[in-house]
């Protein structure tokens, strides 16, 4: 659910605390594009996706340290091409980070899976057991 607060989306508290670093812009403190990025929940998982066309899955890293989930990748690409009449030599330089806090007691980091496929980076993050909503039951009465 999405609501709309002086034009700027709030997210449940759940994703305030589980995603510090998201804003209403992809663009990062230094005015650089940072990729979209979708996070959607069901009640056994977060996932996340990540907008990166043009990429290998070698681009990519993806670390986890002290609840911490940090998405970077760093790519440098350089073309030259030479005839009798002309040089020309480009470069391009492609990088971005983008780190999430990950609540302690609702993922089960150990069963983080990640995955890239047509230009699209998906990283699966398990809820535990203990933090799955428990379906309803009747109790019988004896």
């Amino acid at each position: 659910m999405l609501v709309k607060s002086s034009g700027i989306p709030v997210f449940p508290s759940i994703f305030d605390d589980f995603f510090r670093d998201w804003s209403a812009t992809n663009f990062s403190d230094t005015n650089t594009t940072l990729p979209a990025v979708n996070i959607k929940e069901n009640e056994n998982e977060f996932k996340v996706e990540v907008a990166v066309p043009g990429m290998d899955k070698n681009d990519f890293k993806i670390d986890l340290d002290n609840n911490v989930l940090t998405i970077s990748s760093e790519k440098t690409e350089n073309k030259e091409d030479k005839n009798e009449h002309y040089t020309r030599k480009e470069y391009s330089y492609q990088s971005f980070k983008r780190s999430f806090n990950l609540p302690k007691t609702i993922v089960d980091s150990d069963k983080i899976v990640a995955n890239y496929k047509n230009g699209e980076l998906t990283i699966v993050i398990p809820k535990r057991e203990e933090a799955k909503p428990i379906p309803a039951r009747l109790i019988e009465i004896q």
